[in-house]
């Protein structure tokens, strides 16, 4: 079979190189006061050498196939690595434990040669077997993971030698390297002998797992067997800390070495203060809020289309997000492959009242809506709440724990036992497709506890369109697809569109290789403190 041969660094362009033009034309997306890092101090010091990350969210789960969450991401990428991953712009996909890869000229079969003399933390090597093993765990419908849906067009797997695998697949699919760059390999040991991967870490990466409290904190040390640079700190804490104002408190004092989220309104009274600095990256994280369709009035399009109209997004980007972001134009933000810009819901309440009306609620209604209980979120919910009033609709605030949210909503296994109404949170595709940022919350099957449909949409059109997607490898008919989608989901109106906002962190000026990426998530693998 004739084969086509690259180098991992350069993507093929058949299959991300519209991606990689997207996220180089965007730029920045914020609409707001562009923030001017003025922290400059090459004095500082770090007291120890263990870097402390606090964090609004806890970390959800340790096993790296069933990630939902960047925080989860932020803490597995530590301890766990993938075949492929992304440089820090998002911009290419770069090797990992992949030294690289080849694609037949069909698109079918994806040959992957591996990095050599790696262990995992148990002291198993790593080898095509262990990808072989790590894939067909996934593929395992019994096991309920939320990566299956990256190998469902996978038909067998074979390892030519130890440091060769080949994939094939029953049809081309155009962002299969996507996701391998958000599918870390566990120890195929650790797999067989059934270790509970949701709250015990078996990787190849930089550091290895100390001890996790989920409602508190996660520490990992420094893997001493790294097979790569090792990192520079001894250890790295995630502190879950959801009130702002004790994360800028932890920062200003050194109790933290980083801050994330940042709230807007403090930027300019910390950056450049007390060795700080304020960093800001676009992002491709889009915040809405989920109208469950299954329920009335949400089974109502009407409904649905008056309350886009009732939300001010100018007002939401001054009051959630300090004047640092842009108006949610599309499902997908901007910076994402073959976005789509649609024709906005504008603020206009006289228009919601009138379709409100049209509905048979002219009086509106009472709902829940739902998000956790971090300082951000609360306020965003608060201030839909308020907006909603003006056109009659109380939506009773209700912030949870994020582990019991996550728990309460997936706790239902069908749409008639679901209890959510509305839920304020956001989405970012840590694969950086168009595909990764509508299939897991538009796509009909992908209701929870399969993933986060939690509007419970169901469209055929849209689920045939996102399939096409899939096995499709021509950008122009992708670019066509893929708006048409976002044009459906739109006029649909499963969500309350909101913002596309900007990732903003806190960060001490003696901390070094620790950034953000596009989809919010820390990059912290090869972190190190001048101390």
């Amino acid at each position: 079979m004739k084969i086509r041969k690259k180098a991992v660094a350069i993507v093929s362009l058949a299959l991300v190189a519209a991606m990689l033009f997207s996220a180089c034309g965007s730029g920045s997306t914020s609409s707001g006061p562009q923030v001017q890092s003025t922290g400059t101090s090459t004095e500082a010091k770090s007291k120890d050498n263990d870097l402390v990350i606090a964090m609004s969210e806890s970390v959800l789960t340790l096993d790296p196939h069933n990630l939902t969450s960047t925080m989860s991401i932020s803490a597995n990428r530590t301890m766990y690595e993938n075949l492929l991953t992304f440089d820090k712009d998002m911009k290419n996909i770069v090797p990992q434990l992949a030294k690289s890869y080849e694609v037949s000229k069909d698109g079918l079969v994806y040959t992957f040669h591996l990095q050599t003399g790696v262990k995992f933390t148990d002291g198993t090597d790593f080898n095509s077997e262990a990808v072989k093993v790590n894939i067909e765990r996934c593929m395992d419908k019994k096991n309920n993971l939320k990566s299956f849906r990256y190998f469902t067009k996978v038909k067998e797997v074979k390892c030519p030698d130890a440091n060769t695998v080949e994939i094939t697949l029953k049809e081309p699919y155009s962002v299969f390297v996507n996701k391998l760059t958000n599918f870390g390999i566990i120890s195929p040991k650790a797999i067989k002998e059934g270790v509970t991967l949701n709250s015990k870490a078996v990787g190849t990466g930089p550091f290895k797992l100390k001890e996790w409290d989920q409602a508190d904190h996660l520490i990992v040390t420094r893997n001493e067997n790294y097979w790569g640079e090792k990192p520079g700190v001894d250890s790295i804490t995630f502190k879950v800390v959801p009130e702002a104002g004790s994360r800028i408190a932890m920062l200003q004092t050194g109790e933290a070495d980083m801050i994330y989220p940042i709230p807007p309104e403090q930027i300019k009274s910390i950056d450049g203060t007390k060795d700080i600095k304020v960093e800001s990256v676009p992002s491709n994280i889009v915040d809405y809020v989920t109208l469950n369709m299954s329920h009335k009035p949400f089974d109502n399009i009407k409904v649905r289309q008056a309350m886009n109209y009732a939300i001010d997004k100018d007002a939401f980007i001054k009051a959630v997000y300090g004047g640092y972001g842009d108006h949610a134009t599309s499902p997908i933000a901007s910076t994402t492959q073959y976005y789509s810009k649609q024709e906005e819901y504008a603020f206009n309440i006289q228009k919601a009242k009138d379709l409100l009306k049209e509905a048979g609620y002219p009086d509106g209604f009472k709902t829940t809506i739902w998000a956790d209980n971090t300082s951000d979120s609360v306020k965003g919910m608060q201030f839909i709440n308020q907006q909603l009033a003006q056109i009659g609709i109380t939506a009773e605030v209700v912030p949870m724990e994020g582990a019991t949210l996550n728990a309460k909503i997936n706790e239902a296994q069908n749409a008639a036992e679901s209890k959510i109404d509305m839920w304020f949170v956001n989405w970012s595709p840590s694969s950086g497709d168009a595909d990764g940022a509508m299939r897991g919350l538009f796509y009909s099957k992908m209701i929870p506890p399969a993933n986060a449909n939690t509007a419970y949409y169901n469209n055929p059109t849209v689920d045939k369109l996102l399939d096409q997607g899939l096995s499709e490898t021509s950008p122009e008919k992708l670019a066509s697809i893929y708006a048409e989608a976002q044009k459906t989901i739109w006029n649909d109106a499963p969500w309350l569109f909101l913002g596309q906002r900007v990732v903003q962190y806190g960060i001490k000026n003696y901390v070094s290789n620790v950034y953000m990426m596009a989809d919010g998530s820390i990059n912290c693998a090869q972190a190190t403190l001048a101390h």
